[in-house]
């Protein structure tokens, strides 16, 4: 099923007396469930623009883009937090708090004013924890993770979170290689058993190659479907210099 849906859209930045920055214009595509859709392309391009964009942490610029068939733009905050899950590169600002509490934050749309869980609530928070493999980190202090650890927590927080869409800007940025991997098929297994929508951008194009079902590239034209084979020529181009 399509579940996002881009038309004519343009992201950028608004800047001081009303003129703009358009950083990508006219992108038409469409991103579908039970798929693992990989965004690859150079440092600075505009990989995590777009990907705010879309979460809408930021409006777009012109165009409209659609998640389950609703305009981004009338989504409330609740419908937002309830359809899409968020795991952006920076680390979170918290203190004093444990591995599980913070996976836990990931039901506050669902939990109300004072975020008291409830069985169901813990239930879904251990079973996210297990999930990606944290169980041994679920009572330690945020502030004494790695950032590999740290990333799989809110990883996990997103998976708490429960739903449909899930955009990730680089999730396995600070993993060793067999954690990216582990990370990469966790999220295409998601995606497959559960139905999931899962965006992600990535500078690990072999692992993207291997792992992705569909592969997106952002350049200088703007942002269009690429082959598998495509990619991995480039990257044995490359290796061949």
């Amino acid at each position: 099923m399509e579940t996002i849906q881009l038309r004519d859209f343009c992201v950028g930045y608004h800047l001081d007396k009303g003129r703009v920055r358009r950083v990508v214009s006219g992108m038409n595509a469409s991103i579908r469930s039970g798929e693992l859709t990989c965004l690859i392309g150079s440092n600075g391009i505009g990989k995590s623009t777009l990907l705010r964009t879309l979460s809408a942490f930021q409006p777009p610029l012109s165009g409209d883009c659609f998640i389950l068939g609703k305009p981004i733009k009338d989504y409330t905050h609740s419908e937002l937090a309830r359809t899409i899950g968020v795991v952006l590169t920076r680390k979170p600002h918290i203190n004093n708090i444990t591995v599980k509490e913070l996976v836990g934050m990931g039901r506050a749309p669902y939990t109300g004013f004072w975020g008291t869980l409830s069985k169901e609530d813990d239930k879904i928070v251990d079973e996210s924890i297990s999930m990606v493999g944290i169980d041994h980190l679920k009572y330690r202090m945020v502030t004494h993770l790695s950032d590999g650890e740290r990333q799989k927590v809110m990883i996990a927080k997103a998976l708490a979170q429960q739903t449909p869409v899930i955009f990730l800007d680089e999730p396995t940025a600070f993993l060793d290689f067999s954690s990216k991997v582990e990370m990469m098929k966790l999220l295409k297994r998601l995606a497959h058993d559960m139905d999931k929508t899962i965006f992600l951008s990535t500078h690990d194009l072999e692992l993207a190659v291997k792992l992705a079902d569909v592969l997106w590239q952002l350049d200088e034209s703007g942002l269009h479907a690429v082959a598998k084979e495509e990619v991995q020529n480039e990257i044995d181009v490359l290796l061949a210099l």
